[in-house]
């Protein structure tokens, strides 16, 4: 039997970004079958991605247009009169401006799904601020619920949360429910994703915690963000770390029998003993080296894994078997190993 199409296959994508959330976006939309063109800047007018990010651009084809000529805004607009989606990222404002604004593309195309993409959204007090990533995370409230450095600042966050989660997926989930009510009605629609709205999203149950009780969440407040022992982070023997996210009873007695700590299992939620229990973890994974205490740990029921560097996670066994490295190639690079779909249905 055929494999079936890509689920996007013939969707017809314009992406006007470069790096960040709508980038993001665009990258999920291709790797579910959309086709997407990217629409760049002549040479040299505007930030050029990484040569091997975002999937290096996998399955995309690339134009440049300069956007700001009638020209450019022509071509653009003719190929918008055929596509399903645009994807947009600019300030507030500067699409319209360019005369490619949401008006002028459905002037052509009244079935397009637009989704402009910004920091704050389209309107509001803020929509003009700049931003990126650890500005969203911020306002969002994210930021203030992640741990401490020593001098009490937070710190920051490994990855792009804001980009990856609170904007690019954020607005891929809103295309897609666009274009599936276009199939139902043939209306298309403006799209207003802000990523900032998005972190809110992320931090729902602490927001909806205070909104709900009044209570004032913060780092170390809650069973999420480090009150308990058995959510948490220890040091092995040999200086790497293990994640424990033990919250069920079940598991955190699983973990204290297995590191001789019985004593402790009527105790996991008695703030009382939370120094005492940490102290007595701290210990305990102090006898081992990490990958010793994870062959022991992880196929125990313990919730306990290892906090894997960068270079240590992209030959995980786990990893290796679900096929979430692939190689491929640059015209300029060459060969190099990459970051596959790891969408469910895209391998």
């Amino acid at each position: 039997m055929d494999a079936a199409p890509p689920a996007l296959d013939g969707i017809l994508v314009l992406d006007l970004a470069t790096v960040g959330p709508a980038a993001r976006c665009t990258r999920i939309l291709a790797d579910y079958g959309a086709h997407v063109t990217k629409v760049g800047a002549p040479q040299g007018k505007q930030i050029e991605p990484a040569w091997w990010s975002y999937g290096a651009g996998r399955g995309m084809e690339r134009i440049r247009l300069d956007l700001k000529s009638e020209a450019g805004r022509g071509e653009f607009l003719e190929r918008a009169a055929a596509a399903d989606v645009v994807v947009e990222s600019f300030r507030p404002g500067v699409a319209a401006r360019l005369g490619i604004g949401y008006a002028d593309v459905r002037g052509v195309n009244d079935a397009i799904v637009y989704c402009s993409t910004s920091g704050y959204g389209q309107d509001g007090p803020h929509a003009a601020w700049a931003g990126h990533d650890l500005n969203y995370l911020a306002v969002g409230g994210f930021l203030h619920l992640s741990g401490r450095r020593d001098d009490e600042r937070p710190a920051l966050p490994g990855a792009s949360v804001a980009d990856a989660a609170a904007g690019g997926m954020h607005a891929a989930l809103a295309i897609l429910a666009a274009l599936v009510r276009r199939a139902t009605t043939g209306v298309g629609e403006h799209l207003d994703v802000s990523v900032a709205d998005g972190v809110l999203a992320l931090t729902a149950l602490p927001v909806d915690q205070h909104l709900a009780t009044g209570e004032i969440p913060g780092p170390g407040s809650d069973l999420l963000t480090g009150r308990y022992a058995c959510y948490d982070v220890y040091t092995a023997r040999d200086g790497r770390h293990l994640a424990v996210g033990a919250i069920e009873p079940a598991f955190y007695a699983n973990l204290c029998r297995a590191l001789g700590l019985e004593r402790w299992i009527p105790h996991q939620l008695d703030d009382s003993h939370q120094d005492a229990i940490r102290a007595a973890f701290r210990d305990a994974f102090a006898k081992r080296d990490r990958d010793a205490w994870v062959a022991e740990l992880a196929p125990a029921n313990t919730c306990v894994s290892p906090v894997y560097a960068i270079e240590e996670l992209v030959d995980d066994p786990q990893f290796r078997h679900r096929g979430v490295v692939v190689e491929a190639e640059h015209p300029e690079h060459g060969r190099f190993r990459q970051l596959a779909p790891v969408l469910a249905g895209t391998r």
